[in-house]
């Protein structure tokens, strides 16, 4: 494992859903991805980064294009920080290669989300996310969000796959802060808020971290309130909780979060503010003119004219 992790966080405590650069010919920007990962975190405190998850445009990325941005992330920051591979379909085969396919490149662990579409019973659940679990060496994440997947891990299942000794931790992004306290009072899991809006309400019920999506340009904000809450200093972490608000506000619920975040990269002038893949679209003029007014009342310095990364 990378450094920052103990057995409380075993992923360490401040992670971001990275997006992937693109391009303007719409391949993939490897330099520019290594680019990213090592500014968040050499400059904003990230303890990990996820690489191929949803906010890094997984569903439109090719096998290939996945070990390789994998291999460019780990080369630049895998000393340094925890590198986790999203490598999660709804097709179980499919899971198992990128599940190999991430360990052969060098990940420290995997995000394994819940198999989507297809609906399988909680039966099918516990099947996949054990296969997966035997398939490498590497500790896992397992990733519940039932509106994207269609499908919630229920809190039995949660039990039961916790009995495997390499599935260690749960992404949440279900928002049942009370389920998930009885699973985290009579197992080991490890929970880390996978929703921005709950993150301060997770770390009240015992979770150990975030994996952020707004931690693209609000990461020291985000350690500085898991410090502060763990230091006893919970007038602190709420002063920054609310004080972020508008950031939240603007990435998480105005549109599709990797349109957002990469508006706001553009904004900021760092790399990955480039174009996505269809049926993904970039932020209209309007969006991105109200988003530069929620950063900057949320604190984040916003310059008045930049030349986009993609564009040098």
């Amino acid at each position: 494992m990378a450094p920052s992790t103990t057995t409380d966080a075993p992923f360490g405590r401040m992670l971001t859903a990275m997006v992937t650069p693109f391009l303007p010919d719409g391949g993939v920007d490897y330099d520019g991805a290594a680019r990213l990962a090592t500014h968040l975190v050499d400059e904003r405190r990230h303890d990990g980064l996820v690489v191929n998850g949803t906010t890094g445009e997984s569903p439109t990325t090719s096998d290939d294009e996945k070990s390789k941005l994998l291999r460019a992330v780990i080369e630049a920051v895998g000393d340094r920080a925890v590198i986790v591979a999203g490598a999660g379909t709804n097709h179980t085969e499919h899971t198992l290669k990128l599940a190999r396919q991430a360990e052969a490149a060098g990940a420290h662990g995997l995000l394994v989300v819940t198999p989507y579409y297809n609906k399988p019973p909680q039966e099918g659940l516990l099947r996949h996310f054990s296969a997966v679990a035997d398939a490498t060496g590497l500790p896992n994440m397992l990733y519940d969000i039932p509106g994207r997947a269609g499908v919630p891990i229920q809190n039995d299942t949660l039990m039961q796959l916790a009995e495997h000794p390499r599935i260690i931790a749960v992404k949440d992004a279900k928002g049942d802060l009370f389920g998930a306290s009885r699973v985290m009072a009579e197992t080991d899991l490890v929970w880390y808020s996978g929703d921005d809006v709950l993150n301060l309400p997770w770390l009240s019920v015992g979770a150990a971290g975030f994996v952020s999506v707004v931690g693209h340009v609000v990461g020291i904000e985000l350690h500085e309130m898991i410090d502060a809450y763990r230091a006893g200093e919970h007038g602190r972490a709420l002063e920054i909780h609310r004080r972020l608000l508008p950031v939240v506000t603007a990435i998480m619920t105005r549109t599709q979060g990797a349109i957002a975040v990469k508006a706001a990269l553009n904004l900021l002038g760092l790399p990955g503010g480039g174009p996505l893949r269809a049926p993904l679209v970039e932020a209209t003029p309007e969006f991105a003119a109200r988003l530069r007014e929620d950063l900057t009342i949320g604190g984040v310095k916003v310059p008045e004219v930049v030349i986009p990364e993609v564009a040098r």
